[in-house]
């Protein structure tokens, strides 16, 4: 019978990253048919995996969602917090958002099951693309797109040079292949604007396009296979988390 590392195999339930079922393994929470193990126990599918004791073995094909998230919505697995994603959702299977789209915000954001494939989409050296629409207090002038798109001065570093397009005098379009916490309200702010709407419509080669806010759907197999090239050649999930 096939085996497979107790961290691998922990990971694709959607319970954790592998880094974090390491975590939880070299603290004693993991027990395979009953018995404490340690870091490198490889394990089967008809193997009993538990943590604090709750049974977490399940064969479960990957998931990988593309959601519109509305504005108010925070994007958090923690369901004590109230209007969170993961309740908002209510999907059947465990799943969690790749990465973060600030509450005040709406548009596209991943949730999935995989945890192998969260920190390769963020890693923000493996230049993954995200795009958004913006629209500010008042009207936007050829330096202050200039400056966005030669970096500005947030959280103690300067942000990476990005695409900054005016679409209407108080809107534009930005791609940012940065993830940095409320990063572009953060660079408005800084240049004397106050985001109004914020909205993202893209991530890497998946687009919004007319998916309702509020609503989800599955990857297409295509998108999946280029996002799967896209990837493949990215940092390792470990390497990304440290």
């Amino acid at each position: 019978m096939e085996t497979k590392r107790l961290n691998k195999a922990i990971s694709e339930t959607g319970y954790c990253s592998r880094r974090a079922a390491d975590k939880l393994i070299e603290d004693g929470h993991v027990k395979v048919n009953g018995e404490s193990v340690g870091l490198g126990v490889k394990v089967t599918k008809s193997d009993r995996i538990t943590v604090y004791d709750q049974l977490i073995t399940k064969e479960v094909s990957p998931i990988y969602l593309a959601f519109n998230k509305p504005a108010g919505i925070t994007c958090t697995t923690d369901t004590k917090i109230r209007d969170n994603i993961i309740s908002f959702l209510n999907y059947p299977e465990r799943i969690f958002p790749i990465g973060r789209l600030d509450k005040p915000s709406e548009g596209l954001i991943f949730l999935t099951n995989d945890g192998d494939i969260v920190n390769k989409i963020l890693r923000s050296k493996n230049n993954h693309e995200k795009e958004y629409i913006v629209r500010v207090d008042k009207k936007i002038h050829d330096s202050f797109l200039k400056k966005m798109s030669q970096g500005v001065p947030v959280l103690d570093t300067i942000t990476d040079k990005c695409q900054v397009e005016r679409i209407k005098e108080d809107t534009f379009k930005i791609i940012l292949t940065q993830g940095l916490n409320r990063q572009i309200r953060r660079m408005c702010t800084y240049l004397g604007y106050e985001v109004i709407h914020l909205k993202r419509v893209r991530i890497m080669h998946i687009a919004l396009e007319n998916l309702k806010p509020g609503k989800y759907r599955s990857f297409t197999e295509r998108e999946l296979q280029i996002m799967q090239q896209k990837i493949g050649t990215s940092s390792k999930t470990e390497e990304a988390s440290r």
